[in-house]
């Protein structure tokens, strides 16, 4: 089972993956919202962004977002990933 957890960060926000998730699956989601090839979240939210770091590994991966986003949004988000 998958488990994401969302935490609010002085830069943004840290989202904590536990459980049945791969990294490759959180680089590629981070890649297509780079990419803007996907419409999981606002573009008015994408354009907050100023920074993504992916660490970790299968089972335990940390995705860091830097920018003026809330703990709902990256929440709302994770919901409509298909690769999440």
């Amino acid at each position: 089972m998958k488990k994401a957890e969302v935490t609010k960060q002085d830069s943004g926000v840290k989202v904590t993956f536990t459980g049945a998730i791969e990294k490759q699956n959180v680089v590629s989601m981070v890649q297509r919202c780079q990419s803007g090839q996907c419409d999981c979240m606002s573009d008015e939210n994408k354009q907050k962004m100023t920074g993504l770091a992916v660490r970790g590994e299968d089972g335990n991966v940390e995705l860091e977002i830097s920018g003026d986003l809330e703990v709902a949004d990256i929440e709302a988000a994770l919901q409509k990933s298909p690769l999440i």
